[in-house]
């Protein structure tokens, strides 16, 4: 009797002077134990969680899935130890919430199965993960702000020191014979003066997609009659010697945005025929099989170094190997997000001096719609 006595007072020691949340509940979902700090930390009095149903402890709008995980708990029960995902709401009796850690286990006693759950409150913890993670983004910020800072005032600079060195050169060309002179750096403007309205551009769809306000606006579409007309377009900056050329096949139209899928193909392209040599061919084929459509552009270029492909999507990175070639290290990051609420994928393969391929997988119609 002494035994049981001294065995029933170490159990109550261990009980209630544990500095963690102790609770058990029989298979019905009933509070039949709970320890002293778990009635502090739910704000009851004591003794008086005993016999509420567990939900009382969690918020409303979860009441409905965690009677279906309790019974599912219940028909296949297994220990979960602490820090293995189980970061759950928890609600006061006075219906405040506060984020806890859940452990659980189980026994069975006279042929009656009962769980019993070790909460710990992680309201400071997760604060400090919080700030943490507020501090590494401020910090990101700061760095991008300084590379875009650095990258802006390389960018600019080019451009605007050919405009003015040209109109500085047009002053003086006043004779007929001139002319094609003053045509020369009328088109040298021209080139310039689109090199920093591309750079604009980029900065400001970088803005749009990290504020949120892409919108997406499906439609169908002919899709080799879209690539046709951007080719076309393109045409014009082709160096000499560098031609197209453009295979489709399978079904020709195409759900989706449009817009966004134009801004794509220009980046793709121009990139491709801005890395590759003279006299290189663009290679752009584009598939529709069964709803899925495939578009893909290969060049002759450059290539990219394998230890920067990783970073290839990343905002303002430029590989290694392009540093003397005019971008602003934006247009690939905003083609991966573009790709991405197309809801489609994008995917690339690239070796040094032979080209790179980039391809782009788009959703079926009937997958975009079911979304």
């Amino acid at each position: 009797m002494s035994t049981q006595i001294n065995k029933d007072l170490r159990f109550d020691a261990f009980f209630n002077s544990a500095s963690i949340g102790i609770i058990v509940v029989n298979s019905n979902g009933n509070i039949i134990m709970a320890n002293k700090f778990a009635h502090k930390l739910f704000a009851f009095e004591e003794n008086k969680m005993i016999g509420n149903v567990l939900e009382k402890l969690i918020p409303q709008r979860y009441h409905h899935k965690h009677v279906g995980h309790r019974d599912r708990y219940n028909e296949n029960p297994q220990s979960r130890p602490m820090g293995a995902n189980m970061i759950l709401s928890a609600q006061r009796q006075d219906g405040s919430e506060f984020p806890v850690e859940v452990s659980l286990g189980h026994f069975t006693t006279d042929d009656e199965k009962f769980t019993i759950a070790f909460i710990v409150d992680i309201t400071i913890r997760k604060a400090n993960e919080e700030l943490t993670k507020s501090l590494e983004k401020e910090k990101e910020l700061n760095d991008l702000k300084s590379r875009f800072v650095s990258m802006a005032s390389h960018e600019f600079r080019t451009p605007l020191s050919t405009i003015l060195s040209s109109i500085s050169l047009l002053s003086k060309y006043t004779k007929t014979e001139d002319q094609p002179k003053r045509d020369k750096h009328v088109d040298r403007i021209k080139y310039s003066v689109k090199s920093l309205t591309d750079i604009l551009n980029e900065f400001l769809s970088l803005g749009k997609i990290e504020a949120g306000k892409i919108e997406v606006r499906n439609e169908e579409f002919d899709l080799k009659a879209f690539i046709d007309g951007v080719i076309y377009e393109m045409n014009i900056l082709l160096r000499p010697g560098q031609k197209f050329n453009y295979i489709h096949v399978g079904d020709k139209i195409l759900y989706s945005d449009i817009n966004l899928l134009k801004h794509v193909l220009v980046n793709l392209i121009s990139n491709a025929i801005k890395f590759s040599p003279e006299n290189a061919v663009i290679k752009v084929n584009t598939e529709i099989k069964e709803g899925i459509t495939t578009i893909q552009v290969t060049d002759q270029g450059i290539g990219i170094p394998i230890s920067d492909q990783v970073h290839l999507f990343e905002r303002f990175f430029r590989a290694t190997n392009v540093t003397n070639i005019q971008g602003t290290g934006l247009g690939l990051h905003i083609v991966g997000r573009y790709v991405e609420l197309l809801e489609g994928i994008i995917k690339y393969n690239s070796e040094l001096e032979k080209g790179s391929s980039f391809t782009i997988k788009l959703p079926s119609i009937d997958d975009l719609l079911s979304n």
